[in-house]
């Protein structure tokens, strides 16, 4: 039995969608975020020494990183599901769009919420004005630019292609999903972008993500 070891309002939640899309049973297990830090509790670390999720378990084996999950559960369980066949222009795309949401996009937004932080976040009064003023300063001239031309990136891709290896959803679709529930939770930033909108109404929509949302509980990205 494949257990997922799922932490809260995480890119966890990204497995239980691919494993409803397989309509795969799995066992889940939910931990839950630190009221206060936000962090995952200590108890992952037991399952994986960086304590960190997603993380599952398949018999005896332990596979981390969102995009290894995905591999091992499509080698193992997809047959030939969610995947373009290789050697195929939609199998170059799917790769592609596999690894850019953790390579190109998440670095992006995770400094955008570490910074948020540092401006809202409390500290001591003698530095708050100058760190907070870095932290704006980052985010104006560094950040916010990076993630806008992403954004833009995206939906021009979008406004071609219906899922982002073409025509079928894949597992690309699956590892970009918690990015754009991300991208989709800053309302200002998406209003340009149609075609990142109607995709994410139509991700939404599949009832394999509304089950996945059923199991493992609502994101919500602005926390």
């Amino acid at each position: 039995m494949i257990v997922v070891h799922h932490l809260e309002n995480s890119r966890s939640q990204r497995i239980l969608w691919l494993l409803e899309e397989l309509a795969l049973p799995y066992e889940l297990r939910l931990y839950r975020r630190d009221p206060e830090t936000m962090l995952a509790p200590a108890a992952l670390r037991a399952v994986h020494p960086l304590g960190k999720s997603p993380v599952i378990s398949d018999g005896e084996r332990v596979v981390a990183e969102s995009a290894v999950i995905i591999e091992y559960l499509l080698d193992h369980y997809g047959e030939g599901r969610l995947r373009p066949a290789p050697a195929t222009p939609a199998y170059d795309d799917y790769r592609y769009w596999l690894h850019f949401a953790e390579g190109s996009v998440m670095p992006y937004l995770v400094m955008k919420l570490v910074f948020r932080k540092v401006e809202t976040g409390p500290m001591p009064f003698f530095v708050r004005p100058i760190a907070r003023r870095i932290a704006a300063e980052v985010g104006r001239q560094f950040i916010d630019p990076n993630v806008q031309q992403i954004v833009a990136y995206i939906d021009v891709w979008l406004q071609q292609h219906r899922w982002f290896a073409g025509e079928e959803l894949s597992a690309a679709d699956i590892q970009m999903s918690f990015v754009m529930e991300a991208l989709a939770s800053q309302e200002a930033l998406c209003a340009p972008y149609p075609a990142v909108q109607a995709y994410v109404q139509a991700m939404r929509a599949r009832p394999a993500y509304q089950r996945a949302l059923q199991r493992g509980g609502p994101l919500d990205l602005q926390r």
